[in-house]
């Protein structure tokens, strides 16, 4: 059995299931009577968050919107403050206390928030206990599995991440011996932390012992509340502390249950349970019946149905939750997870409770509601023997899986998959010290490489996974299969550096070792695979990276369950590189695959969930559908921003990706301030001239350029360039992407042979390196023969946008915006040519597409209305081309800045449709408009402004012949 570390450095962790709150603005607290009900709250319940000024009170209580709060407030100010906390959906109760015996007023009957008034401090205590106590209860952690689950063959991947990690820690704390420093280390995590109040901690400090764990349980203070809300957030540092007191708990209950079993507890019998359910776990629930439930924390029950009905009442009244009355069956005569009363043991001498040990599962029977509004159920449990065969089968596959030869090796790897990577730093950097270990050292110091590598500070994680190796060549042979480990390591260190050919030898020497001493379809084989075409993937290999990936996903498939995490990662490499390739409709099949292993077997918030749902949000970008891709990358980013340092990369990346989707959908003003604070992380982590300031001046080019602000744009899609020019190879397909970025704002500034000249270097480009369907040649295409349109080469521009078109054809779906964009250059060619019924046609196309695709009051919309609108005014049918032109102004008017270029050519559409309708005083007044702005955002020498400019000329000789 192992011994606790001695000392493992602390980080700040705030651990709390609910916030009691006191608000008094009269309060000193230097005063005695003060000091002495503030002891007696404390005494009896939580820390107190004491407040003077009223709306320092309500921000703090709106601040922490995720933590049910309890606010006990002095009468005089109750009426004033009640307003602005009623709807605060948090805020569980509100109590008043006062000096006044009885409050009758009639606002006091019409808050929904108060609970009870009380003059006595007593009484207000048993009322806060009581409050808590059914929030302890209805936050306790369950997890369920269904029928189905129990009967596929991989029940491990079926289950919640909670139960399988639960069991995880309840194995490890219960295999570890606790040394006496345990109590005096927990008592300063709270101290340190500031959870529980000093007098609590302080006697707690001074009077635990292992055979007083169930009185401090049962005790109304910080333990419990602490406890449970650790287990149930999977909170690492907190239950690692409460080790102990986990250990001493379960010991306890074991030999109460030992002494009661023949005499209390020799017959079957029914206990109950009464709380609440969120609706999302109740719906959970109803799925469950004639499958497993389980309680991932200790379990308080009743012999008293009436008291456990009355918590399953209380919840119901709570329009969010649903009440739940448990009826369970014991059999004592089956091995299961042990259970005792405690009434002679808990600090309630008076209840009848029966306490069962962490993680308690139970089979779901019958599920009966018990009230017309079907908030109140009562359900059936019988409880689960160890013994039984499909929960044996998970629970030794569960410890598999956790892996480690000692308890804290185990604990360190729980950690890892996880997601808690500074606390299992923390812990390998005590485990180093404290072992003499050559082998054990080697172990820890690769673990803290990888570590390192999750936490982005990728010089140190080579630096460890190098200590390891030298170890290893003092110690083994050269070629020994763990050395491939360290190499693979490195390896992928030197990857997310983009140190490819470092990162590709290394791997290399990884695989030869491992074909050496392991059958060829070792998983380990297969995961060497993967590293390799991870590597050429990034290197833009992307066929050679496929080929890698599929010897890996072969393998996979023969030796590991359908739900392994290995087999998620390598159905995300090869959508990652189908992606790249252009093939969109293979890639969401392959993601949504590592998906839904990766939902049934990590916890919500891990790292690898993240990176996923950026991947789904890129494919959904390819495909035109903007809306999607923000949802997936606000996910990735909700998980990033609760893993990460608020400097790190990463989430400038997802900055990054949130602002493209704003740019997309026309939400300048978003998409910029998104990009601004990506700017910021890279401006202080990365160096001047990295390639990933470069995808972010681009960015911010492109937002520019929609807005119109064309010459700012095009310096900094040079900054962009001049950065990549000095990191990539001549023919890399990011250099053909910023050709085309400073090619299209040569375009929009009338420079055409200029822009012709950077297009046609994007496409030397793709040509060389991309295959011959690939979009990216379509939209090169696309660009070139726009430039042959503007310059009057029609047949040459037609030619090119039906090569174009071809390949959309053969990869995207039908209504994708690529396809918009082709119809409308074909559209815009006939329009030239005055085949205006062809030109038509393609315009509409182009419009159904819009329609369906975008918000009635995006930009792309109005561009659509305008094309159609000038068909119909060179067909001479000026109202309806009137009709279109207006629809086009009206989206410009609410969506863009006032001085944009694309509103500039709305005024001078609709000035032409009033020229040929001789309505030349509202023709001079829009084209007037139309010069106005062009002037402020174009240069002097745009054809847009000269042309119109001559309109007017011809305009005002028109009206002066007409006087």
């Amino acid at each position: 059995m192992d011994t606790v570390p001695n000392s493992i450095e602390r980080r700040r962790r705030i651990v709390q299931d609910h916030l009691l709150i006191w608000l008094d603005e009269s309060m000193d607290e230097t005063n005695k009577d003060y000091k002495h009900i503030l002891t007696q709250i404390q005494t009896g319940a939580n820390n107190v968050n004491v407040f003077t000024q009223r709306d320092e009170c309500v921000d703090f209580i709106s601040d922490n919107e995720n933590i049910k709060s309890f606010l006990v407030v002095e009468n005089t100010i109750a009426q004033h403050i009640i307003p602005f906390i009623n709807d605060v959906p948090q805020l569980d109760g509100v109590y008043i206390f006062s000096d006044i015996e009885i409050l009758q007023e009639e606002w006091t009957t019409k808050c929904q928030k108060i609970k009870s008034v009380h003059s006595n401090i007593n009484d207000l205590c048993k009322s806060l206990q009581s409050c808590i106590k059914t929030c302890n209860q209805d936050s306790i952690a369950v997890s369920f599995l269904t029928v189905t689950e129990i009967d596929s063959t991989d029940n491990l991947n079926q289950l919640e991440p909670t139960f399988m990690y639960t069991q995880i820690f309840k194995d490890i704390l219960l295999d570890m011996k606790h040394g006496e420093q345990a109590i005096t280390e927990f008592t300063s995590y709270c101290r340190q932390n500031k959870f529980g109040s000093a007098i609590n901690i302080d006697r707690f400090e001074k009077e635990y012992h292992a055979q007083s764990a169930i009185w401090w349980y049962t005790y109304p203070s910080y333990i419990y509340s602490m406890l449970n809300y650790a287990l149930r957030s999977m909170e690492a540092d907190t239950i690692i502390n409460m080790g102990f007191l986990i250990h001493d708990l379960h010991i306890q209950i074991h030999h109460l249950h030992q002494q009661q079993i023949n005499t209390d507890h020799s017959k079957p019998f029914t206990v109950y349970r009464g709380q609440g359910l969120s609706k999302s776990n109740f719906e959970k629930l109803k799925k469950t019946e004639g499958g497993l439930m389980s309680f991932n924390n200790f379990l308080s029950t009743s012999t008293e149905q009436e008291i456990a009905s009355g918590f399953a009442y209380s919840a119901s009244q709570n329009a969010d939750m649903v009440g739940i009355l448990f009826i369970m069956s014991i059999d004592p005569c089956i091995k299961s997870a042990p259970f005792a009363s405690i009434k002679d043991k808990s600090y309630f001498k008076d209840e009848e409770e029966i306490l069962f040990s962490m993680h308690t599962v139970f089979r779901v029977g019958a599920i009966k509601v018990m009230d017309i509004n079907n908030q109140l159920y009562q359900v059936e449990l019988q409880l689960t023997s160890d013994d039984d065969q499909q929960l044996r089968l998970l629970t030794d596959r569960i410890r598999e899986e956790a892996g480690g030869s000692t308890g804290w090796q185990r604990l360190g790897d729980l950690l890892l998959k996880i997601g808690q990577f500074n606390k299992a730093e923390e812990l390998y950097h005590v485990l180093i010290e404290q072992t003499s270990h050559e082998d054990e050292k080697q172990y820890y110091y690769n673990r803290l490489g990888y570590v390192k590598d999750e936490q982005g500070d990728y010089e140190k994680a080579i630096w460890y996974h190098q200590q390891g190796v030298k170890i290893y060549q003092k110690t083994r042979s050269l070629n020994h299969p763990l050395l491939a480990t360290s190499y693979s390591n490195i390896g992928s260190v030197y990857d997310k550096m983009e140190e490819y050919s470092k990162a590709l030898s290394y791997y290399k020497i990884a695989l030869e070792i491992l074909q050496k001493f392991l059958p060829s379809n070792h998983s380990d084989v297969a995961t060497s695979y993967n590293n390799i075409g991870n590597v050429y993937n990034h290197m833009g290999e992307h066929s050679k990276a496929v080929l890698f990936y599929e010897k890996a996903l072969e393998i996979f498939q023969k030796t590991l369950p359908s739900n392994h995490p290995s087999l998620a990662a390598s159905y995300n490499n090869i959508g990652t590189a189908y992606n790249m390739m252009g093939q969109y409709s293979k890639v969401l099949t392959f993601y949504e695959k590592s998906l839904e292993i990766y939902r049934k077997t990590l916890p919500s918030n891990h790292p690898h969930l993240a990176t996923l749902y950026g991947n789904i949000s890129n494919v959904y970008e390819n495909m035109g559908e903007c809306p999607k891709a923000l949802s997936f990358y606000e996910k990735a980013f909700g998980i990033l921003k609760t893993n990460l340092p608020s400097n790190h990369p990463n989430l400038a990346v997802s900055y990054n990706n949130i602002a493209l989707m704003y740019d997309k959908m026309g939400e300048y003003s978003k998409a910029l301030l998104s990009h601004e604070k990506a700017l910021e992380i890279c401006q202080k982590t990365l160096p001047s001239n990295d390639p990933h300031l470069a995808t972010l001046y681009s960015n911010i080019s492109n937002v520019y350029d929609n807005m119109g602000e064309y010459s700012k744009a095009l310096s900094i899609f040079k900054k962009a360039f001049g950065i990549l020019k000095t990191n990539l190879p001549s023919n890399h397909p990011d250099l053909a992407i910023s050709y085309n970025d400073i090619g299209l704002m040569y375009d929009k500034m009338g420079e055409y042979s200029e822009a012709l000249s950077f297009y046609e270097k994007a496409f030397e480009i793709y040509k060389k390196t991309l295959h011959q369907n690939h979009p990216h040649l379509a939209i090169s295409y696309n660009d070139i023969g726009l430039m042959y349109d503007k310059m009057g080469d029609y047949s040459k521009a037609l030619s090119l946008y039906e090569k174009a078109l071809e390949i959309y054809k053969k990869t995207l779906h039908q209504n994708h915006p690529h396809f918009a964009a082709s119809y409308s250059n074909i559209g815009s060619v006939y329009s030239s040519i005055r085949e205006y019924s062809k030109a038509l046609s393609f315009y509409e196309k182009v419009l159904e597409i819009d329609q369906k695709t975008l918000p009635s009051n995006h930009p792309s919309l109005a561009t659509s209305y305008n094309d159609i609108g000038l068909v119909y005014n060179k067909m001479g049918d000026y109202p309806i081309a009137l009709s279109y032109h207006e629809k086009a102004l009206e989206i410009f008017q609410k969506t863009l800045p006032s001085n944009h270029p694309d509103l500039a050519t709305s005024y001078n559409n609709i000035g032409w449709v009033y020229r040929n309708m001789k309505d030349y005083s509202k023709t001079l007044s829009y084209y007037e408009r139309a010069l106005n702005i062009w002037q402020c955002a174009l240069p002097s020498t745009h054809p847009h402004i000269k042309n119109v400019k001559n309109s007017i000329e011809i305009v005002k000789k028109e009206i002066i012949k007409s006087i």
